[in-house]
């Protein structure tokens, strides 16, 4: 029999120069846009769920988080913005699959009780806490520290109030409990993107949202990046200039 050669390391070389080849393709990138403001009109990202519960986003994010998590192995994920718990349950099962002892703790100002009964009665529900007050509470930041104690690996991922200060507010707040290597992720920075009619029923919009809040603390915070060849692979994604990567220790 011939041997075959180990080619990964070619293949992740070849992957990476196609994905930094896509921001000069504006024919793909324009179809991407097109396709992301189009669907957004049409509430695409509420068309899925995961282990049962609607997990109400892109598939392309979805794949990026399977990505991040099982490349940075955290044994704690923050969620600000809990809606109807499938994101919980996406984190609950890849931490599930590395075989940590990790949990993820998911914040809302409203868990509906229906939302909140399907997930504690989930399969997955022990690696679940919940914490319904608003993100920005000093009750709740000190309890969510607690959760933090004997944990060595911390992700935060927010998606909760869309609006500029209250984003800032969030960064300024949870990105010191990221881990280095670890990212911290916003999503919705896309309506930043959208049409400024989209947003006539909602407190955000353009220029008030969360990646002017991104811009400004990044700006501010040298110890995180975006991770620019993440978003150039996904083309399509609710949280552009969202994922962010903590480089250095505060």
């Amino acid at each position: 029999m011939t041997k075959c050669n180990d080619d990964t390391k070619q293949f992740e070389i070849e992957k990476d120069e196609r994905v930094r080849s896509y921001a000069k393709n504006k024919e793909l990138l324009t179809t991407g846009q097109e396709f992301l403001l189009n669907s957004l009109k049409q509430k695409y990202s509420y068309n899925f769920h995961w282990m049962g519960l609607p997990i109400i986003q892109y598939p392309q994010d979805i794949v990026a988080l399977q990505e991040i998590i099982w490349d940075t192995q955290p044994d704690l994920i923050i969620e600000t913005g809990v809606a109807r718990g499938g994101s919980l349950l996406l984190y609950a099962s890849l931490l599930e699959m590395i075989q940590s002892n990790g949990i993820v703790v998911g914040i809302d100002i409203d868990i509906r009780k229906h939302n909140r009964k399907r997930i504690v009665e989930h399969t997955l529900s022990h690696r679940i806490r919940l914490i319904e007050n608003s993100s920005l509470d000093k009750t709740t930041i000190a309890e969510v520290k607690r959760y933090t104690e004997g944990k060595k690996r911390i992700m935060v991922t927010l998606d909760s109030n869309h609006t500029h200060h209250h984003v800032l507010d969030e960064l300024n707040l949870y990105a010191p409990l990221v881990s280095e290597g670890c990212y911290l992720v916003v999503f919705d920075t896309v309506v930043e993107d959208m049409p400024s009619e989209s947003f006539s029923d909602r407190p955000w919009g353009k220029g008030d949202n969360p990646k002017t809040a991104v811009v400004e603390f990044i700006s501010q915070n040298k110890d995180f990046q975006i991770d620019q060849l993440l978003e150039q692979k996904l083309i399509i994604s609710a949280a552009p200039s969202g994922y962010l990567r903590r480089c250095n220790s505060f």
